[in-house]
C-alpha cells in the first residue's frame, strides 16, 4: 500500500488520541512528512521496536504497540498451552500509556499480563519473566536515545531478550493482521478486576534487590568506608532502587542531583541522556566539586547501563569509559575472589567485539577463559543460559559491554545498573581502604597491561534516506576490501567481517569461519594490536565506529586513537 492509501487509512481509524489525530491532520498537505511515517513500518527485531513518537507506521505510538502486541500474542498462543508476560517501562513520555495498552491485548487475547505498578529498571523486567515463570517480558524504552524516542524490548522465557528465530516468528504473526482490524483489546480497569491483568507484588521487587546483593564480592566493607557519592538517575527509572541497594551496602553519604532525580520524560537537562557522554553528567560534576565526593554515579533512563566520574588528586574529576569501568571491575573481581579462595573452577568472563581487548591479558592472569560475543547483551545472556543448561552457572564472573553495561550474577539476562552501582561503589572503597582511587587503580592496570585506548564515534544518517546510506557505506566497504592494505602505516593483518562469518588473514590470504550469528560488522585488525570496527546500531540512524589505539602511554595510545578515527571515516566516506 503506498504512503498516501495508509495515511488515509489512519486518518479513517487512529481516532482515540487526539494528539495523533491532531497531528495527521497537520501534514495532511505535506508530502514528505507524510512519506516519512508511512514509508516502512518500524521493524520487530531481537530488539524489540525503537522509533519517534508520533503518527504512522514508523512512529511509536498505542496502535503500532497493540499491533506488536497482538503479534506476540498469537506467538504465545501457537507455541505454550498458557502463558503470562511480565510488563513494564520507564520514564520516556508514554512509557506508562503503552504499558497498559500491551496489557490490555494481552489480556483480550487470554494471556496474564503482570504490571508494574511505577516505572522500573530494564533488568528488572528479566528478573520478574524467571520469578513470575512468564513465558515473556515487555519493557517499554527507548534507552539512552533523546527525549523524542520510545521503544518496545522483548525477552524470552529465560529472561533474556528474544534470540533471532523468536523474534523473526513474532515479526511474522505481526505482519501476519490488520493493524486496525485484527487486534483485541479490553478495558484496563475490567482486567485489574477480572484478574487477566495484575500489579506486581512488591515482594518480587525484594528478591531482585536480594539477589543483587548476593553478587557482593567483600560484603560489608563499604559500611563506614567514608565514600562520598553522587548520584544521578538522569530523570529515569533507577532513583528508588540504586539509591536503596546503596543504603543497604552502607553507602550513608549519597547526595543526589536535584535536577535529574524525579521522572522526566523531556530530560530537559540533558537533551541525551546518554552516560556515555559529558553533557548529562556536568550537572553531577558540577555537584562532585561543590560537596568534594570521591564518586559520581550516572544510570541512563532505564537503568540498564551506568556511567561513573571519579576524583582526581587536584580536586578535578575525570569521567571513565565504559571499557576502564568494564576492565577495572574485571580485575577487582577476579583478584578478590582469587584472594578469598572462591574463584570457581573453570571461571570465564564474556564481553562483546567491539569491547577491550586489554580484558584477555587480565583474563589470562587469573586463569579465567574469555568469550567473545556479538555486541548486543543478550548474546552475554545466551552464555548464561548455556552455562545454567549444563548446571555449570557458577562458573560465571563477569560479562560486560564497551556502552556501559555490566552485569555480575546470573538472576537476571540483560546489564543491569543497580547491581554495577553496588559493585562500583564496593571496589571504590574496597581501594579507598588501600589509599588508591579509582584514578590510581585504572593508571595501574594500564602500566602492568599496555595502553589501550578505545574510543566511540557516531556517524548519524537520518530520515527516510539514511538507511540506503548506511547499507550502502557497508556494501561499498565490503566490495573494497581487497584494496585495504594498511592503516597509517600499519598492516592489516586480519579483516573480521561477520555478516559474511568470515576471518580473513590478509598475509596468508587464508579465510577461516567465524563461528558467531551473523551481524552486519567489519572489523580491521592492524598488527600492532590498533584496530578500526565498523558497525551500523541495531536502535538508531547511525553508524559507528569502535576505535582501539595501542601506545607506549596514555598520550601516545590517545593520539593514535584520534588518528585512526580520521582514518575510519575516510575508510566510510563520511564527511
Amino acid at each position: 500500500m503506498d504512503t498516501k492509501k495508509l495515511y488515509e487509512q489512519w486518518t479513517e481509524n487512529a481516532k482515540e488520541d487526539p494528539q495523533l489525530v491532531r497531528e495527521l491532520e497537520s501534514i495532511k498537505d505535506n508530502d514528505y512528512e507524510i512519506y516519512d511515517r508511512f514509508y516502512r513500518e518500524l521493524e520487530f527485531g531481537t530488539a524489540g521496536l525503537r522509533g519517534i513518537l508520533g503518527a504512522g507506521t514508523n512512529r511509536m505510538n498505542i496502535y503500532v504497540i497493540r499491533y506488536a502486541t497482538q503479534g506476540l500474542a498469537n506467538y504465545l498462543k501457537k507455541n505454550y498451552e498458557k502463558s503470562a508476560v511480565a510488563i513494564a517501562g520507564d520514564s520516556r513520555i508514554n512509557s506508562d500509556v503503552f504499558v497498559k495498552e500491551a496489557a490490555k491485548v494481552l489480556a483480550a487475547n487470554g494471556i496474564k499480563a503482570y504490571v508494574a505498578r511505577e516505572l522500573q529498571p530494564t533488568p528488572v523486567v528479566s528478573f520478574c519473566v524467571r520469578e513470575l515463570k512468564c513465558k515473556a517480558g515487555i519493557m517499554v524504552t527507548a534507552s539512552h536515545n533523546p527525549a523524542k524516542y520510545n521503544g518496545y524490548k522483548c525477552y524470552g522465557s529465560d529472561g533474556c531478550q528474544m534470540t533471532d528465530e523468536s523474534a523473526d516468528a513474532v515479526y511474522s504473526e505481526i505482519q501476519s493482521i490488520d493493524m486496525f482490524k485484527d487486534v483485541k483489546t479490553i478495558d484496563f480497569e475490567q482486567g485489574l478486576k477480572d484478574g487477566s491483568i495484575e500489579y506486581i507484588d512488591d515482594s518480587v521487587y525484594d528478591s531482585y534487590i536480594e539477589n543483587v546483593k548476593k553478587q557482593a564480592v567483600n560484603p560489608g566493607i563499604c559500611k563506614g568506608s567514608g565514600l562520598k557519592v553522587v548520584y544521578t538517575p538522569l530523570n529515569g527509572a533507577g532513583n528508588k532502587l540504586v539509591r536503596r541497594i546503596l543504603s543497604e551496602i552502607g553507602i550513608d553519604d549519597v547526595t543526589v542531583v536535584k535536577e535529574q532525580e524525579m521522572p522526566d520524560g523531556n530530560f530537559t537537562t540533558c537533551p541525551y541522556p546518554n552516560p556515555e557522554i559529558q553533557q548529562p553528567m556536568q550537572l553531577g560534576i558540577d555537584l562532585c566539586k561543590k560537596i568534594n565526593a570521591d564518586l559520581l554515579l550516572a544510570t541512563d533512563p532505564d537503568s540498564d547501563r551506568v556511567g561513573i566520574a571519579v576524583r582526581l588528586a587536584d580536586g578535578s574529576y575525570r569521567l571513565m569509559t565504559g571499557n576502564e569501568t568494564g576492565i577495572m571491575l574485571t580485575n577487582y573481581i577476579l583478584s578478590c575472589r582469587k584472594e578469598l579462595n572462591n574463584l570457581p573452577e573453570k571461571p570465564f568472563v564474556v564481553k562483546t567485539i567491539v569491547t577491550t581487548e586489554l580484558i584477555q591479558k587480565i583474563c589470562d592472569k587469573y586463569g579465567c577463559e574469555l568469550r567473545n560475543v556479538l555486541t548486543g547483551f543478550k548474546y552475554i545472556g545466551e552464555q548464561i543460559l548455556r552455562l545454567e543448561e549444563e548446571g555449570q552457572e557458577e562458573r560465571y564472573i563477569f560479562g560486560f559491554e564497551e556502552s556501559y553495561g555490566y552485569l555480575a550474577g546470573t538472576y537476571v539476562r540483560d546489564k543491569d545498573a543497580v547491581v554495577a552501582s553496588m559493585l562500583i561503589c564496593e571496589m571504590a572503597a574496597y581501594y579507598r581502604k588501600q589509599g588508591r582511587s579509582l584514578d590510581d587503580v585504572i593508571t595501574s592496570l594500564y602500566r602492568e597491561f599496555g595502553y589501550y585506548k578505545n574510543k566511540t564515534t557516531s556517524f548519524e544518517f537520518g530520515g527516510a534516506e539514511g538507511l540506503q546510506k548506511m547499507n550502502g557505506i557497508m556494501q561499498s566497504l565490503r566490495e573494497r576490501s581487497n584494496e585495504f592494505t594498511e592503516i597509517l602505516g600499519r598492516k592489516i593483518e586480519v579483516i573480521n567481517d561477520y555478516k559474511l562469518s568470515v576471518k580473513f588473514d590478509k598475509e596468508t590470504g587464508r579465510e577461516e569461519e567465524i563461528k558467531l550469528p551473523k551481524s552486519n560488522v567489519i572489523a580491521y585488525m592492524l598488527n600492532d594490536g590498533c584496530s578500526i570496527t565498523v558497525r551500523p546500531s541495531g536502535t538508531e540512524p547511525k553508524i559507528k565506529l569502535y576505535i582501539t589505539g595501542v601506545g607506549k602511554d596514555e598520550a601516545e595510545a590517545s593520539d593514535i586513537a584520534e588518528q585512526l578515527v580520521e582514518e575510519g571515516r575516510k575508510l566510510m566516506g563520511v564527511d
